[in-house]
């Protein structure tokens, strides 16, 4: 299967179907045109222009004012490439990597950045054969684009650097004999445009985008579960309370509960409590705004992944080469720590849901074993939960709202849209996992209500989960368990 790299709007679901099912990804007509037009308009403007343009005839960041003569401008992208890939920390992971590679063909795609063909083509062949630039997580302010991770994305393409191939780690050089590709000889502006933009970021935010989605639905069907084993009430789910509020995200909440608890034996039981705690009252209200703050960090993401967002930008109809500023990432940025917030929450609530399972409240035994005492039960695995859902208060600490002056003060205002990244794919993995904690509990303290049934859609789901989470009758050792609980989550809700 081929997708062809086109000005098509290139939306989240279509990245994700190219992602999971392989797609192979080829530049069609129109983006081999519009690359090779605005390519051959900056080799003619070059000749005749006698002004200077920054990062064509210009150094980079604060050395903007000193020009650089036609016969070194080869080497000015050869040096801006190998100098600025200072990255450090963590590896970036390989299917992150595949986005950056596939949303940096993306922009270079729409012909405003005056690269040529070949250099594009060659990113498409690493995308294609899987062979994956070695990337660090650390080393972007996240302004003049992602320079250090995408001078490691680029290195491979003069010969340089590391590559990963079939899980493999090799030296650039070695997998490019492989191929038989020679070094691409960067002609003026290349390497800035390779460098410029916001592919390490946006990468992120997409990864974050999808996962966020699924979180979202699974913490609504988990807090479902959650909410009949606690023989909680089913009256604050109902469509009359929230078409008086109607935001989108609590009004779908509110429909998703329902439908999953709808024919539960449990929930048609008479109740002896008025009503239940806010974090399962509470459910359509605050789910229902993390829902709202993803889909709108959506919008944001779809906008970036289908811009152009290096620098300076190539104008071939008006005649123009114009330094701007589209690599700056705080749109991202900003984004970005909206939606660490937003999924943050549906931990903090899920933990508090946890909490309350183990309470020994409702008729439930303290800390959901039958033997309290003898065995600590399910009380740890709450220990573990609340200790995630900390460390997230921390991570969701904005990284927006810094910003540090660099190169020599004219680089003055930063981002740190990719400090914003890396956390947010921690937060969005943390949240996962303390979901998958209220699960286990949840199943467990469902069965204290046999041998009343819960909904058809909820026995389906226990019925699935018990297949690989076992009842615990007494204390043994959970942290398998709680993997077990984990890979359920991510592959069934």
């Amino acid at each position: 299967m081929i997708h062809y790299i086109s000005s098509d709007h290139l939306s989240l679901e279509r990245i994700n179907q190219i992602i999971d099912t392989n797609y192979r990804i080829e530049l069609s007509e129109d983006a081999i045109e519009r690359i090779t037009r605005c390519r051959e308009y900056l080799d003619k403007k070059m000749k005749k222009e006698k002004r200077p343009i920054y990062g064509v005839t210009t150094g980079f960041g604060s050395l903007c004012d000193i020009s650089v003569s036609i016969e070194e401008l080869s080497q000015l992208q050869y040096n801006l490439v190998v100098s600025h890939a200072c990255g450090t920390g963590d590896e970036v992971d390989e299917l992150i990597v595949r986005l950056i590679l596939l949303l940096k063909i993306q922009s270079l795609s729409y012909g405003y950045s005056g690269v040529q063909l070949c250099t594009v083509q060659r990113l498409v062949d690493m995308f294609n054969e899987g062979v994956y630039p070695i990337i660090y997580q650390l080393g972007s302010l996240g302004a003049s684009g992602d320079l250090a991770p995408l001078a490691h994305m680029s290195l491979p393409l003069l010969g340089l650097g590391e590559v990963r191939f079939k899980g493999v780690k090799y030296a650039a050089e070695e997998i490019n004999k492989k191929f038989g590709w020679q070094p691409i000889t960067l002609k003026s502006k290349e390497g800035l445009a390779l460098l410029n933009g916001t592919q390490f970021m946006s990468a992120y935010a997409v990864y974050a985008s999808v996962i966020g989605r699924r979180l979202a639905r699974a913490a609504d069907v988990i807090a479902a579960i959650s909410i009949d084993a606690y023989d909680g009430r089913i009256e604050p789910f109902s469509k009359e309370v929230h078409q008086l509020r109607p935001h989108k995200g609590q009004i779908k909440a509110a429909s998703r509960v329902r439908e999953t608890l709808a024919g539960s034996e449990i929930m048609a039981q008479p109740k002896a409590h008025v009503q239940d705690p806010y974090s399962f009252r509470c459910v359509p209200q605050v789910h229902g705004a993390s829902k709202d703050t993803i889909w709108h960090v959506e919008t944001v993401v779809e906008v970036e992944i289908n811009s152009v967002t290096d620098n300076p930008n190539v104008f071939v109809d008006e005649d123009m080469v114009i330094s701007a500023g589209n690599f700056h990432g705080q749109p991202l940025a900003l984004a970005m720590d909206f939606m660490a917030i937003g999924v943050s929450e549906l931990a903090s609530i899920s933990g508090q849901r946890t909490y309350q399972l183990i309470s020994g409240k409702r008729g439930l035994p303290k800390f959901l074993v039958a033997n309290p005492g003898l065995n600590s039960g399910f009380m740890i695995p709450q220990y573990t939960a609340a200790s995630i859902v900390s460390q997230n208060k921390q991570l969701c600490t904005p990284a927006s709202v810094d910003s540090i002056e660099s190169s020599q003060g004219q680089e003055d205002h930063v981002s740190m849209g990719a400090n914003a990244a890396t956390k947010l794919k921690r937060v969005m993995h943390n949240t996962e996992r303390v979901l998958a904690i209220e699960l286990f509990n949840a199943a467990q303290a469902l069965e204290f209500r046999r041998p009343l049934k819960s909904s058809p859609i909820i026995e389906t789901i226990f019925e699935k989960y018990r297949k690989v989470v076992p009842f615990i009758e007494n204390d043994t050792v959970m942290y398998p368990h709680i993997e077990s609980s984990i890979q359920f989550l991510r592959e069934n809700l």
